[in-house]
C-alpha cells in the first residue's frame, strides 16, 4: 500500500497471468478509482472494503478503467460493474475489443476529475492501439504511473515481433512517460512488481536496439 497525502494506492495480484489490480482512494471523499478488473470478482470487491476503511467518509467507486483490451486484463469487469454500478473508462481505440460497454472513452492527454483527486490518461500506442497509461500527481511527492502492459521493469510490453508496433510504443513511452516524469516517478505495471523511472532510464538504448 502507498499511503500519501491525499490519497491512498492498494492492490492486489490476481489469476494464473499474476494480474494487478489498482485502487487509488481519496482519504477525505471516499471517491474511488479501480484500475484493471482484470480477474477474482470477489477479491476486488474486498480491495474495495479495504481502500473504503482508508477514508474518512463513505466510499464510492467513481470509475472502473481498463488500461486495454486484453482478455486477461476484463475478466471481472462485467461482475464489477454489476455489483457496484460504476462507470467504465478505457482508451478510445480500444473500446470495440472490451466485452463490457465504456462510458468514457479516453483520448491522450485527458484528465479525469474526482473528489479529491484526477487522473491523467497516456496514450501509448502499440501493445494494443488503445493503451493508456494513467498519471496521477502527488502534491506531496513522486508522480505514480499506472502502465498496464506497455511499461515493465525491464523493458516495454508485447508488440508482437512487430517493428512498427515496436517502434511506435516506443516513442511514445520515451516522449510520453520519460519525457515528461521525473526519476522519482513511481510505475506500477499490469503485472509483477513496481519501478521507477530512474531505475529503468539507463536501459532505453538498450531496449531500442533489442526491439522489444
Amino acid at each position: 500500500m502507498h499511503d500519501l497525502s491525499e490519497v491512498t494506492i492498494r492492490s492486489i495480484p490476481v489469476s494464473e497471468m499474476d494480474n494487478n489490480v489498482y485502487l487509488i482512494t481519496a482519504k477525505a471523499t471516499g471517491a474511488q478509482v479501480l484500475i484493471d478488473a482484470a480477474d477474482d470478482a470477489a477479491g476486488i470487491l474486498r480491495l474495495l472494503a479495504d481502500g473504503a476503511a482508508d477514508a474518512g467518509v463513505p466510499a464510492k467507486l467513481a470509475l472502473v478503467v481498463t488500461t486495454h483490451s486484453h482478455w486477461d486484463h476484463v475478466r471481472a469487469l462485467a461482475d464489477i460493474v454489476r455489483a457496484t454500478g460504476a462507470r467504465t473508462a478505457a482508451g478510445r481505440e480500444d473500446i470495440g475489443d472490451i466485452p463490457v460497454p465504456t462510458d468514457v472513452p479516453l483520448s491522450d492527454g485527458d484528465v479525469e476529475d474526482f473528489e479529491g483527486f484526477s487522473l491523467e490518461a497516456i496514450a501509448l500506442r502499440g501493445h494494443t492501439p488503445g493503451s493508456i497509461a494513467l498519471a496521477y500527481r502527488d502534491p506531496g511527492g513522486p508522480a505514480h504511473l499506472f502502465t498496464g502492459d506497455s511499461l515493465f521493469p525491464g523493458g516495454l510490453g508485447n508488440t508482437g515481433g512487430d517493428a512498427a508496433r515496436f517502434e511506435s510504443l516506443y516513442n511514445d513511452v520515451v516522449e510520453r512517460i520519460f519525457d515528461r516524469f521525473g526519476d522519482d516517478t513511481v510505475v506500477h505495471p499490469g503485472h509483477g512488481k513496481s519501478t521507477t523511472l530512474g531505475a529503468e532510464r539507463p536501459s532505453l538504448p538498450e531496449w531500442r536496439s533489442r526491439g522489444w
